[in-house]
């Protein structure tokens, strides 16, 4: 059987593309959808779909972020593959098959999916948010060191929870999934739709959360982390950093040039790098020096529902 897990808040209208967007397709295998929110337009949003669809489930989380309500969806899974994704994006035709396909292989613990971005690229926020997600295709299908994306990807159920406290449940996972000795994989063909942030402020609220997430150091005994096994090491930091800032500059030259179709798009890209090396000096300070906890860093990101 396969978990289909939606997290959301106060996105109804965006939900029902989520959920409908799954149902048109054809999945070969049982499966359930949990969706799971703490707020009231979310359950009225999957009371619509359940009353004619039994596997559609509302899960009413505490609220208190995205890991937490991944720890009770986890928790309510039936299923023996989970496959996570959000309420503001839409996957595409096929995904979840094709996800579940590559399963087949008992050495693999997790798929990822192809983020696409939606933002036209004829402004500056579009146009990063094209070339951060054509330069993680890229890096994903040269690389074999790379973390899952939040907005599309599944796992072997092998998992009790995460911290709460987690900045980047999906790089986390990666991680979990990694040290069990299973190999994480990149379905490129497994498209999710994706509205990136338009003005600058949430673009910087959404980098540094899902980039803070990768210097954002778990030690297993204070965050209460468990599996199913008793094989993972006594501290996630102890695994190779599955991004960081030298990683991202070598990865980025080569988009630098073939990237940019005009001179604007050429000065854009600059704007990028420098917008970039700005962040990590921020997450540094953030994280490293003034030691922030979760509940500081994590925002809502408004310009893109």
């Amino acid at each position: 059987m396969v978990s289909i897990i939606i997290t959301t808040k106060k996105e109804p209208k965006t939900l029902s593309l989520a959920i409908q967007a799954i149902l048109d397709q054809k999945i070969n295998q049982e499966f359930e959808i949990l969706v799971i929110g703490p707020d009231r337009e979310t359950q009225e949003t999957v009371k619509k779909f359940s009353e004619n669809n039994e596997f559609i489930k509302y899960l009413k989380d505490c609220g208190r972020g995205k890991p937490t309500a991944i720890n009770l969806a986890i928790n309510q899974a039936k299923g023996d593959i989970l496959i996570l994704t959000d309420g503001d994006v839409k996957i595409g035709d096929s995904a979840v098959d094709l996800l579940l396909r590559r399963f087949n292989d008992q050495n693999i613990g997790a798929v990822t999916g192809q983020p696409i971005s939606i933002n036209s690229r004829d402004n500056l926020f579009g146009y990063w948010s094209c070339f951060l997600t054509q330069a993680a295709h890229q890096m994903r299908l040269k690389k074999k060191n790379f973390s899952c994306s939040g907005y599309l990807y599944g796992f072997r159920n092998l998992i009790k929870g995460i911290p709460e406290n987690s900045l980047s449940e999906d790089g986390l996972i990666t991680q979990i999934i990694k040290e069990k000795g299973l190999k994480i994989v990149y379905e490129p063909r497994a498209e999710v739709y994706v509205k990136y942030p338009n003005n600058l402020k949430d673009w910087l609220k959404q980098k540094v959360r899902s980039t803070g997430g990768y210097v954002q150091k778990f030690k297993i005994g204070k965050s209460k982390y468990k599996t199913t096994t008793q094989k993972s090491k006594n501290q996630i930091g102890d695994t190779k950093k599955l991004r960081n800032f030298l990683q991202e500059v070598s990865g980025g030259i080569q988009m630098f040039f073939i990237y940019p179709k005009s001179v604007k798009e050429f000065w854009w890209t600059i704007l990028l790098y420098c917008a970039r090396i700005y962040l990590w000096i921020k997450i540094l300070w953030l994280i490293k020096i003034k030691k922030y906890e979760f509940d500081s860093i994590w925002e809502r990101i408004e310009s893109t529902k």
